[in-house]
């Protein structure tokens, strides 16, 4: 559960060394995403093996790291499309679940008026 409702989750596609921590991870975001670091927005990180995955934000005072590793499966990482991908929090929470985001979408939200 995160304490703050970021403004966007980004996802960069391409594996990197978990090796990076928080200076080696905003140089990704800043170089190859082309992103604002100090934005509040999430960038999530898998390493190759699709086992692991880091998310990075800025929360005003400091950057924050998280870390999450699955003992026996892997993460459905999305492969084909742009470099980056732009989730909403409902995909963040498929992912992060064990599904497959790129497969997965919502049926489209409905909005009616009266007839009066």
């Amino acid at each position: 559960m995160l304490i703050f409702q970021p403004a966007c989750i980004y996802l960069h596609r391409e594996s990197v060394d978990f090796r990076k921590s928080i200076n080696g991870l905003t140089g990704v975001v800043q170089e190859s995403m082309e992103l604002n670091v100090f934005s509040k927005s999430l960038f999530v990180f898998c390493n190759r093996n699709r086992t692991k995955i880091k998310i990075l934000f800025w929360d005003k005072t400091g950057f924050c790291l998280l870390y999450k590793r699955l003992e026996k499966d892997k993460f459905k990482w999305p492969r084909n499309g742009e470099a980056v991908m732009q989730l909403s929090s409902e995909q963040f929470d498929w992912l992060l679940r064990g599904l497959d985001v790129s497969k997965l979408t919502p049926h489209t939200e409905k909005y009616f008026t009266s007839a009066m």
